[in-house]
């Protein structure tokens, strides 16, 4: 035999209407026994690229000589799906609008918490979890996990990304990480279970990019490798680390905002190094010089150039290991 390939539809979750919301779920299942990794993308319905890495993904894992299973989901929210948006309309969720916030889940709360319920019967039987994600058009791809967490660590080194980001969590966390509810992110939750877990972001939202999505597979081939799924090594370099949440340059104001033309993402920044200049679009009068704090990497630049106070215009992380 070569394997076997299933794919299974769930509910997860019940509409007002009586609709049930469904999911698909893959189930790609090795002749020898091996490890389960559980992987999903578009928790957050406009961020595609990582739904693309997981078709292409499908036609090329090599089934012949998989070890274990792997459980996919290419569509973990529907309904962000369809609007193409970060989180569900307040009439379906008030409480709870964005599901990366809720995890484990809850099978008798909101319907978000039903949601997660549902996928982690799935997700919180595996031994390791990809929670596949994008970011801003103009982001240097990189995998974020929990500090202290080797194993997670371990796993994104794997992945291939040429930036990580470790993420304090709990009592090391900021205040925040705290108030945004980070504590409920899957990978927050799944870390919790002693299952570790990675978050890659692949850059960009809305459109494909090819080159990011074949990074999103070669990936995921490289986390199988690492597991000893697949035969072969994955990257034998580990890149550099820095912290997450870190050395974010916000606008102290709402204008236009045009970044500096010779920044690109990926470089290396000194604190006080100009990132761009936010003026006002009626008196063509400068707002903000916004410049670095820190001294550090590059790795996402604002180019939606309408701001309002307090958005993140870019973000220096933390160089903490070469």
């Amino acid at each position: 035999m070569d394997g076997t390939h299933t794919a299974e539809t769930v509910t997860l979750a019940r509409l007002p209407s009586g609709v049930e919301l469904e999911t698909t779920v893959h189930v790609y299942r090795g002749d020898q026994n091996g490890p389960t990794l559980y992987v999903q993308a578009a928790q957050h319905g406009r961020e595609i690229n990582g739904t693309e890495v997981l078709r292409r993904f499908h036609e090329r894992l090599p089934l012949e000589s998989l070890s274990g299973t792997v459980v996919a989901v290419p569509v973990a929210n529907p309904l962000t799906f369809d609007r193409v948006s970060y989180t569900t309309p307040e009439i379906l969720d008030s409480v709870n609008p964005n599901m990366n916030r809720v995890w484990p889940g809850d099978a008798e709360g909101t319907l978000h918490q039903r949601m997660a319920a549902s996928l982690w019967e799935y997700a919180g039987e595996a031994d390791a979890i990809v929670d596949l994600h994008t970011g801003s058009p103009d982001m240097l791809p990189h995998v974020v996990f929990r500090e202290g967490d080797e194993r997670s660590r371990e796993l994104a080194a794997a992945y291939g990304t040429d930036l990580l980001l470790s993420e304090r969590a709990d009592e090391d966390a900021s205040e925040e990480w705290h108030r945004r509810g980070f504590a409920g992110k899957l990978r927050v939750a799944a870390a919790d279970e002693g299952i570790p877990s990675i978050t890659p972001e692949l850059a960009h939202n809305k459109q494909i990019l090819e080159d990011v999505v074949e990074l999103g597979v070669e990936g995921l081939l490289n986390v199988l490798r690492h597991l000893e799924m697949l035969p072969g090594d994955p990257p034998a370099e580990t890149p550099p680390v820095a912290r997450n949440h870190l050395g974010q340059v916000t606008a102290e104001d709402s204008g236009l905002f045009r970044p500096a033309p010779s920044l690109e993402v990926g470089m290396d920044v000194e604190s006080g190094d100009r990132i761009g200049t936010l003026y006002d679009p009626a008196t063509f009068e400068p707002i903000q010089e916004a410049a670095a704090d820190r001294d550090g990497v590059l790795y996402a630049l604002t180019q939606e150039a309408t701001v309002v106070a307090g958005d993140k215009l870019a973000n220096v992380g933390l160089i903490l290991e070469e």
